[in-house]
């Protein structure tokens, strides 16, 4: 086995593997619950605070000649 193949099957089951989860997740309300709390809470903060430091560069950036 090439080690092009061996990448290409290790994507594969990594992928399935993401598949199977996300499937186990979704199906049952206990853990989709959980998930969307968990996404909230990384999310939550973080959106915020890049848009702010974007909208600051930007203002910066806008009064160079």
């Amino acid at each position: 086995m090439t080690e092009a193949h061996a990448r290409m099957v290790a994507n594969l089951v990594l992928a399935s593997a993401g598949l199977a989860a996300a499937y186990v997740v979704m199906t049952s309300p206990r853990l989709r619950r959980l998930a969307l709390a968990g996404l909230r809470l990384w999310l939550g903060p973080s959106i915020p605070v890049y848009l702010a430091t974007e909208a600051r560069r930007a203002w910066a950036e806008s009064a160079r000649p």
